[in-house]
């Protein structure tokens, strides 16, 4: 107590010398200045964020303690030195250092060695020298520079704090760490009343789980949420992220990206206009135009709403969904009222089933049916209720069709129950093959041969050299038909064959078909964009069993397609 007591008596006696002084001794400036002016802020870009202080009534600085107190001109003028368990106090900020000079006059402090500032409930300011300018109650802290708020500690070799506003920043590189992440920045501002830091200029953030990269990021220290201003990366050790806006929570995995948004890995990759994504469930929802590219297998959807779960691989998109398959040929385009992608029981091999109204082109297959399933293993592709499709002049229906992709060729085509195939010689002729079952084989892209088995009949117009002589007809059980330049070069009849070859000119118009027959070139696409066409039975109609499940021969598409709970 008598110590404490001798302090102050030491204190208002140095007042009273320091102003007796300052009128027998000239001005002598101090030869070691700081880099900027304390109280003058760093050179802040633009549009950085920055509250105007609105400073209170100037209160000037009081000094509570100090060891040893003295004057000395000829280092700092206008100033006494504070040396010893110095303890400054202003406006309910309270300063501890080794020593100081306190310049009376202009109501500053310069506190060296293990300085301390700390503000009530508030951020507490450590450095190894601080400039402290009472006025504008502003400090710059030097060398060593801690700001802790509560988890919280920016550090930095120079920061300013504005004690009014409670607003710390750096512009030559600083850290920010608390209890979830570390994040680094060249510029950083932090406003420790609403827990927000805004970071500039080569940003990262990380922890065990994910590392951030951008310009521009504004951070929660509270919740862990980073707000993306600007071009951001984030990557875990499964897929990286990108936005240029949006927001991304560091403790959750959760994520909003709204402009540009890009979700990729090794094997395929996602964008949007909205991304929503769960990085700890690997689940994710898209809206607007959707593009989901599967890498390996050469696949591109397209849409315009998409749910994805990365730990299935499992994805579903509706509205103008399209599904690419990419070749080097010629490409392959269809459109489906829904689109859904799922894990093959052999690895890294995709299953794609579309549902309702599925239109697709190719330059040299086109198609329309109701439900369709693509197997990436072997390109299988199985298409389901009353499915046609078309090549050149030819065109195939039945209420089942496969198509195989074999290699080395041909490609098989199989037709099951009410099979049909048309060959359009010209606008009223038309070569005719039905029965129950058939299976055909492409070469070259060309229909090559058919084999028909079960009820198999024919209507086809028999030539002579390049004229045709009359319209035959015939049926048998199975019958083999080969093909030449698109149309029936030879016919074989197996197992009692019946047949009748009428001249052209007895034909009656009647007989020109087969029962069934329906030449459906109108609703045949013409071109990638024809796809989306509308066309009659391209929906179920409402109340159809179509509507509520799939009627799928042998139950082929049930066994691809995952129950409805799975899709989130």
């Amino acid at each position: 107590m008598a110590s404490g007591l001798k302090n102050i008596a030491l204190i208002f006696a140095g007042r009273f010398l320091f102003f007796l002084a300052l009128a027998m001794v000239s001005f002598v400036v101090r030869g070691q200045q700081p880099v900027r002016p304390a109280g003058t802020p760093p050179v802040i870009p633009p549009g950085l964020p920055r509250k105007s202080p609105e400073y209170p009534e100037k209160k000037r600085i009081e000094i509570l303690n100090a060891e040893f107190l003295e004057y000395n001109q000829a280092i700092v003028a206008n100033a006494q030195r504070l040396i010893g368990n110095v303890l400054i106090s202003h406006n309910e900020v309270l300063m501890w250092c080794d020593s100081a000079y306190a310049f009376t006059e202009t109501n500053r402090v310069d506190a060296f060695g293990n300085v301390h500032i700390n503000q009530g409930d508030t951020a507490h300011l450590y450095a190894d020298m601080i400039h402290y300018d009472g006025d504008i109650s502003f400090a710059r802290a030097i060398k060593n520079v801690r700001l802790v708020n509560k988890t919280t500690t920016l550090s930095s070799d120079t920061v300013d704090y504005d004690l009014i506003s409670n607003i710390g920043y750096y512009d030559d590189n600083g850290k920010i760490v608390d209890s979830t992440n570390v994040l680094t920045s060249q510029i950083a501002r932090y406003y420790v009343n609403e827990d927000i830091v805004y970071f500039y200029r080569d940003v990262v953030g990380y922890n065990e789980k994910y590392r951030l990269e951008s310009d521009t990021v504004k951070y929660n220290t509270e919740t862990g949420i980073f707000f993306i201003q600007g071009p951001t990366t984030i990557r875990d050790s499964v897929n990286t992220i990108y936005a240029e806006d949006g927001w991304y929570d560091s403790r959750t995995g959760e994520a909003q990206l709204l402009k540009n948004p890009l979700v990729y890995n090794e094997k395929q990759q996602m964008t949007g206009d909205v991304i929503d994504y769960d990085r700890n469930k690997g689940y994710g929802k898209a809206r607007g135009m959707i593009e989901i590219i599967d890498i390996e297998n050469n696949v591109i959807i397209k849409g315009r709403n998409a749910w994805f779960d990365e730990i299935s691989e499992m994805a579903f998109i509706t509205d103008s969904a399209q599904f690419i398959m990419i070749s080097d040929g010629d490409s392959l385009f269809l459109h489906a009222d829904t689109l859904k992608t799922v894990n093959d029981t052999i690895p890294d091999e995709k299953i794609i089933l579309a549902f309702y109204g599925v239109r697709f082109f190719r330059t040299d297959l086109q198609g329309k049916c109701d439900s369709l399933v693509y197997f990436s293993r072997d390109s299988t592709i199985q298409f389901f209720n009353s499915p046609v499709l078309w090549s050149e002049i030819h065109q195939m229906s039945a209420d089942y069709i496969e198509m195989r992709s074999n290699a080395p060729a041909p490609d098989e085509v199989h037709l099951n129950t009410n099979a049909f195939i048309i060959s359009r010689q010209d606008s009223l002729m038309f070569d005719q093959v039905k029965g129950k079952n058939m299976t055909g084989y492409i070469v070259d892209e060309q229909l090559d041969r058919i084999f028909v088995d079960g009820n198999g009949q024919t209507i086809y117009y028999a030539r002579e050299e390049d004229n045709i002589i009359g319209l035959n007809r015939a049926e048998s059980s199975k019958i083999k038909i080969q093909f030449r330049d698109g149309k029936i070069f030879r016919i074989s009849f197996l197992g009692n064959p019946e047949g009748k070859l009428t001249p052209l000119d007895q034909v009656e118009e009647e007989g020109r078909y087969l029962t069934g027959f329906d030449w459906k070139e109108a609703i045949r696409p013409v071109s990638r964009s024809d796809i989306f066409r509308k066309t009659a039975g391209s929906l179920p109609e409402k109340g159809s069993s179509r509507e509520s499940s799939e009627t799928t021969p042998e139950g082929k598409i049930q066994e691809a397609i995952p129950a409805e709970e799975e899709i989130r």
